[in-house]
C-alpha cells in the first residue's frame, strides 16, 4: 500500500496553501485524504468533513490556525500516524510535544518544500 497523507484545514479556494499542497502531492503520486469544514473537490480529491480514525495515515499536514487544532488532537493521537507535519502558521509547540511523546514525528516544516526538495 502507498504510503496516504491526509491534509486537514483542505480548502477548495485555488489561493489557500492547503488547496497547493493537495496537488503538488497528487503531482508526486501521494494517495491524498482531504478534511476540511466544507465538503468539496480538489481534482480527484473529495474534501470530506469527517475521516475515520480508523484510515491508515503515514502523514498528517496540517492547515489550520493553532487555536482550532485543539478539537483534533485525540483524532491524531487515535489515528496514529507516522508524522505530523506542521505547516507555516500552524506551529504548536505544545501538541508537538504531547505527539512526540506519543511517538509520532512532529515537524515544523513546509509540505510544499519538502514535495519540491524531494524531502517529503
Amino acid at each position: 500500500m502507498k504510503k496516504r497523507t491526509l491534509v486537514i484545514g483542505a480548502s477548495e479556494n485555488p489561493h489557500r496553501f492547503s488547496n497547493k499542497a493537495i496537488k503538488a502531492l497528487l503531482e508526486k503520486e501521494v494517495d491524498v485524504l482531504a478534511l476540511g469544514k466544507r465538503k468539496g473537490q480538489i481534482g480527484n480529491v473529495t474534501i470530506s468533513t469527517q475521516i475515520s480514525k480508523e484510515e491508515k495515515i503515514d502523514t498528517v499536514s496540517l492547515y489550520i490556525n493553532p487555536s482550532h487544532q485543539k478539537v483534533y488532537e485525540e483524532f491524531l493521537f487515535d489515528l496514529a500516524p507516522r508524522r505530523v507535519i506542521f505547516n507555516p502558521g500552524t506551529e504548536n509547540p505544545e501538541l508537538k510535544t504531547k505527539l512526540s511523546s506519543n511517538g509520532i514525528q512532529a515537524l515544523d516544516a513546509c509540505t510544499l518544500i519538502m514535495l519540491a526538495s524531494n524531502q517529503y
